[in-house]
């Protein structure tokens, strides 16, 4: 058994959106295909992933290191030790050879896109969904199949644009959800104050409602916006500076009641270690938003959630960012508190697909071997591509 190619697509992401930074309309995003010489129902077994949402595609690192590296490795040294399957760990560690520590950006982006694809082609290989092979192989019973999700949205649209805040929550809300997230920083204080109480309209309550400035403000703003949002009681507050200033992280945890969520822009277990040594998070309260398709893939991430426990913090504290199938998958699999879905936005991978059951603010995966990737209609001509 052995992989006989590794293919990849940036794909780019539909709409024109913005947060406090960022405008989506040129971001893209590598979609990995790797294929075996596993043959089933005539057809060779090809694992399929994507980085995440919300940087830029991959594919030069992709094609000029980690694919290379991946393909020049003895087969049999992928594989796990009784030979059945394939060793995501190993694959990682091919993927990099000759890497020197740090520098985890954009590289660990293109590792996650295919160790993550290892863990649909193992799926597709056991004939079950991949958060059943994850459970499996990290000694979690996922009793639940279901997992609390909130939809994330409420971003800031072109002046011309004939979308509203309140009717994007709507409808979230008629597609069965009930928690959601939107976007501050962009605008002035006012004006985002009058936005959290349109959205609150929807949610109905603050519990239910949670916002996210994108790294946008130095200290002074993020302490401002946390004693004006403070009286709402929020669900939480996310990602108010930039993610590496552990400082303003620290003293905002000290000076705001609400929880706090950072950690999607966080590229690896020692990164992980520094916001818990010197950002302040505290047990039981705040949100951690680490993301396995821009952390090395699932090894790493895994590798980041027992940090966690062994610091005292809980795994239901976890909810991965990306609002994806593969995040769905995780976390069930490893029984975290939940994770996002982007209904609305960043196809064509945002959201689940049609199948997956969503009711009273949890959803379900299908039962589909590995990811379910095939079964989103937006991602089904762009994996055509990679197939042929």
């Amino acid at each position: 058994m052995r992989i006989t190619a590794i293919k990849e697509i940036s794909v780019p992401l539909a709409g024109n959106i913005a947060n406090a930074l960022v405008n989506f309309s040129q971001h893209t995003v590598s979609l990995v295909a790797v294929e075996t010489d596993v043959v089933r129902s005539g057809r060779r077994v090809t694992g399929y992933a994507f980085d995440s949402i919300g940087r830029f595609a991959q594919g030069g690192i992709l094609r000029d290191r980690v694919i290379p590296r991946v393909l020049e490795t003895n087969p049999a040294a992928l594989l796990s030790e009784a030979g059945d399957t394939f060793a995501p760990a190993k694959v990682a560690a091919a993927a990099m050879r000759n890497e020197k520590p740090g520098g985890h950006g954009d590289r660990a982006c293109a590792v996650a896109a295919v160790e993550l694809a290892i863990w649909d082609l193992n799926a597709k290989l056991a004939d079950e969904p991949a958060y059943a092979t994850i459970a499996r192989h990290f000694g979690r019973t996922a009793v639940r199949t279901d997992v609390d999700v909130y939809a994330a949205g409420g971003y800031y649209y072109p002046p011309a644009s004939a979308h509203t805040l309140s009717a994007e929550l709507s409808g979230y809300r008629e597609l069965g959800f009930d928690a959601y997230k939107i976007k501050i920083g962009g605008a002035s204080l006012s004006d985002d104050l009058a936005r959290i109480e349109e959205a609150l309209k929807i949610a109905g309550a603050g519990s239910r409602l949670s916002v996210d400035a994108n790294g946008r403000f130095d200290l002074d703003t993020a302490l401002r916006y946390a004693q004006a949002i403070a009286p709402y009681g929020l669900r939480w507050y996310e990602e108010a500076g930039d993610p590496l200033d552990f400082r303003l992280n620290r003293e905002l945890a000290q000076a705001y009641g609400g929880a706090l969520a950072t950690g999607e822009n966080l590229f690896s277990l020692r990164e992980v270690v520094n916001l818990l040594d010197y950002g302040g998070p505290r047990i039981g309260k705040d949100i951690f938003q680490m993301d396995a398709g821009l952390c090395y893939g699932l090894t790493e991430y895994a590798a980041i959630v027992d940090l966690l426990e062994a610091r005292g913090y809980s795994r239901k504290q976890a909810y991965p960012h990306g609002g994806h199938l593969i995040n769905l998958h995780i976390a069930v699999g490893l029984e975290l508190g939940g994770c996002e879905a982007y209904p609305g936005v960043f196809q064509p991978f945002g959201g689940y697909p049609a199948g997956c059951g969503l009711a009273q603010g949890r959803v379900r995966p299908t039962s589909a071997p590995g990811f379910g990737l095939e079964e989103k209609l937006e991602l089904q001509p762009w994996i055509a591509r990679l197939a042929g």
